[in-house]
């Protein structure tokens, strides 16, 4: 799998084209992400939201205008993509394609799994392609997604990372936001992230 990465806006968020066997997908497409993607995708076949923060949905319509694609967006979260929490005038899109839970999809003989992680988002979730997650704004580098916007929630957010705690494979990170880490290295921290939660609630 070639992974490439550019980071978009002002929040710097990254925006991800995973292409395996020749065919693309592009994840969490930012803000003003379109002519990148264009320019670096030969075989588009879906656009996959982590969750529908702005800051990762922004460019959904005018990728799937460009390179007519389906969108996959977790199903919890769909209702940001026409009015955004955070009160960012963002363009809305629409699923084509609403993911539930831990659920894992064939798209064009590729395996795309999603696994569920609420907390951030009501929908939060990382998407994993072979031993590679692109996890959003769920785990970052030594750090987590806030739990505090609207519509987030501390109580799902300690489960997810007690779920995440307990994974025994290790798998490559691509976060939302920085740099790319490990889940072996994040779960050294993660009972560190878990009280610091659980202090709020």
């Amino acid at each position: 799998m070639e992974i490439k990465i550019q980071p978009m806006g002002a929040t710097q968020t990254n925006c991800y084209i995973a292409t395996i066997e020749g065919k693309d997908f592009i994840i969490d497409p930012g803000m003003d992400a379109t002519k990148w993607v264009v320019d670096n995708v030969t075989n588009p076949v879906a656009i996959l939201n982590t969750h529908a923060h702005f800051d990762h949905v922004w460019s959904n319509q005018a990728v799937q205008d460009a390179l007519k694609i389906p969108i996959y967006c977790p199903k919890e979260d769909t209702f940001m993509l026409t009015k955004c929490p955070l009160g960012q005038s963002v363009p809305p899109s629409e699923a084509d394609y609403e993911v539930v839970g831990d659920e894992t999809l064939a798209l064009e003989g590729i395996k795309i799994q999603y696994r569920f992680f609420p907390g951030h988002t009501p929908g939060c979730s990382i998407i994993q392609i072979e031993d590679v997650w692109f996890s959003g704004d769920f785990l970052f580098q030594k750090s987590i997604g806030r739990w505090d916007f609207p519509f987030s929630n501390g109580e799902k957010m300690v489960e997810s990372l007690q779920k995440a705690l307990k994974i025994e494979e290790d798998y490559t990170i691509y976060p939302g936001h920085g740099l790319s880490t490990t889940l072996k290295t994040e779960q050294k921290i993660i009972p560190y992230w878990i009280a610091q939660v659980e202090s709020t609630l």
